[in-house]
């Protein structure tokens, strides 16, 4: 018995990767919690087990006393003197419990709580393992689907992708492999939940570092990226070094590198941009595939007007304003597009109404000046007649 129980506790710390110690206590504790079920709860039992004889010692101390008052934790001195003739009072005295002596039902307890030690030993050794991985790229195989949400086998644990962060339209069998970010590690009173995305913006540039070297030793680095999973995704990039083109890199030769990337998202379109601090460059790049013609920007309100010709305004919108949308995310400015036809009727008309002002303001200084020189006239005339008028002779 003793051997093949320390047997079965170095399986399971092999199998489980939890440490042999850990499993020894949660032997000893369930022995001990089966003990006290047996014998009463205020016996002061003890259990221990030599790790490498896997012998079990089981003992119920009681302290050494001249009149006993609680006969299940004290002896008196007498009797503790028949079995050690040496013994004091306030000392404690073990007696030896027999493993028979146990029964059935404390042997089943026992065998619950050791699977529910192990259980926590395996949630601890798991979440210490994944919670530093949080942010990783994982790889793992789909054991199937439960209520939509897929369990991934990641070797030494099981994950879960939820279906909100599934990439939409995508399927999968049981067998098949995935490659998939780590979003978080949760603990649940049941047990420890590794929760798998592939519709985080960061899954993207995990799959840059793993296809573009300039990416994974921060030469490229990515400055910003949006998606909308399953249908495009935009992303900045710029360069540590003036040798090294970003935008290029990330392509690769004939579109190697992003088409890696592309295949493992299905199909969905990436726009790679250079990332600048020109915000006018920044706009009309984030609006990519569509070529722009001007950009005028509001810095106070950080709005930017932009003007495409009329055959490409569609596609810098976007199907359901997506591309808009998109570079509006990854900007941080909010963008308004008009076609070239669109902003110079704009224009026109904005000219028209600003000639109209300035003549309307012409014909006001022209009316005040016209009036301020009637009003001169009018004066003139005044002090003419003063001076022309004769003198009245006094009266005798």
């Amino acid at each position: 018995m003793s051997r093949e129980l320390i047997a079965v506790i170095d399986q399971i710390g092999r199998e489980k990767g939890i440490d042999k110690a850990k499993v020894i206590g949660a032997v000893e504790a369930a022995l001990q919690t089966a003990a006290k079920k047996r014998f009463g709860q205020s016996e002061n039992i003890q259990v221990q087990i030599d790790q490498k004889t896997g012998e079990i010692s089981v003992v119920s101390l009681k302290t050494i006393v001249d009149t006993v008052t609680n006969p299940k934790s004290e002896i008196s001195i007498q009797e503790a003197r028949r079995v050690d003739s040496e013994a004091e009072v306030g000392d404690e005295i073990g007696a030896v419990i027999e493993m028979d002596e146990l029964g059935r039902i404390a042997a089943q307890t026992a065998k619950q709580v050791i699977c529910q030690k192990v259980r926590e030993a395996e949630w601890e050794a798991v979440q210490r393992e994944y919670a530093t991985r949080t942010g990783d790229l994982i790889n793992g195989i789909i054991l199937g689907q439960e209520r939509r949400n897929y369990l991934v086998d990641l070797g030494k644990t099981e994950a879960v992708l939820p279906a909100q962060e599934q990439i939409p339209r995508e399927t999968y069998r049981r067998g098949d492999r995935i490659k998939a970010y780590l979003l978080e590690v949760r603990r649940t009173p049941k047990d420890v939940q590794v929760v798998l995305s592939r519709t985080h913006p960061h899954f993207v540039a995990k799959l840059f570092e793993l296809e573009v070297p300039e990416v994974s030793e921060k030469i490229v680095e990515i400055k910003g990226i949006v998606r909308e999973p399953g249908d495009r995704t935009k992303i900045a990039v710029a360069s540590r070094d003036k040798a090294v083109d970003p935008v290029g890199a990330c392509v690769g030769i004939k579109g190697s590198r992003v088409q890696a990337v592309v295949r493992e998202l299905r199909g969905e379109k990436i726009d790679i941009i250079a990332w600048t601090t020109d915000p006018r460059v920044f706009i009309a790049e984030a609006l990519n595939p569509a070529s722009i013609e001007k950009v005028g920007i509001d810095e106070e309100k950080k709005s930017a007007l932009v003007v495409v010709a009329d055959s490409q305004l569609s596609l810098a919108i976007g199907k359901n304003g997506q591309n808009v949308r998109l570079a509006a995310r990854l900007t941080g400015w909010k963008i308004d597009i008009i076609s070239a036809t669109e902003y110079e009727k704009e224009k026109a008309e904005r000219d028209k109404e600003i000639k109209a002002a300035l003549a309307e303001e012409a014909e006001a200084q022209r009316e005040e000046e016209a009036a301020r020189a009637q009003r001169e006239a009018v004066g003139s005339l005044g002090e003419q007649d003063t001076e022309a008028q004769p003198a009245q002779p006094e009266p005798q």
